[in-house]
């Protein structure tokens, strides 16, 4: 079976996820995004595509659905599932530093893209499922205690 395969069946990754942050004066701040129709913000995710590593479709889907690019650092500092389709589903969720905000993206007309303080993120994902990583991104920027 190859690493791929695994990672469909039951506890690996079907989907990554990244959590992008930018300098914001004195605070890290995280982008997050929302569909135009929905009223919950949560980060850019998408599903891994044969072939398709985690970090690339990390990667690809922060161009995609919030139209930023960056570098990932390091690992993916942890997992979450959720339920969808009828299963529940697994994403990596990796930490990207933003280098790159362009103001026209792929799915631009589908969504909204906002950068709230690091601090303040887990008050505005207070019921999605990536919450519980947060307090990860300092310690893997090297700005939080371990």
């Amino acid at each position: 079976m190859t690493e791929q395969q695994e990672w469909r069946g039951a506890g690996f990754p079907q989907q990554a996820a990244v959590l992008a942050v930018r300098k914001g004066g004195a605070d890290i701040e995280v982008c997050l995004i929302r569909r135009r129709d929905r009223r919950a913000w949560g980060v850019p995710k998408g599903f891994i595509e044969p072939g398709d590593s985690r970090e690339k479709t990390a990667l690809n889907e922060a161009w995609e659905e919030a139209g930023i690019r960056g570098q990932l650092v390091g690992e993916a500092i942890g997992t979450y599932e959720y339920a969808k389709f009828g299963t529940r589903l697994t994403v990596a969720v990796y930490v990207m530093r933003v280098v790159e905000e362009l103001d026209e993206w792929p799915e631009m007309r589908l969504r909204h893209r906002k950068w709230v303080p690091l601090s303040e993120a887990a008050s505005v994902l207070v019921r999605h499922p990536v919450r519980s990583l947060l307090d990860h991104v300092s310690v893997r920027l090297g700005t939080g205690a371990d």
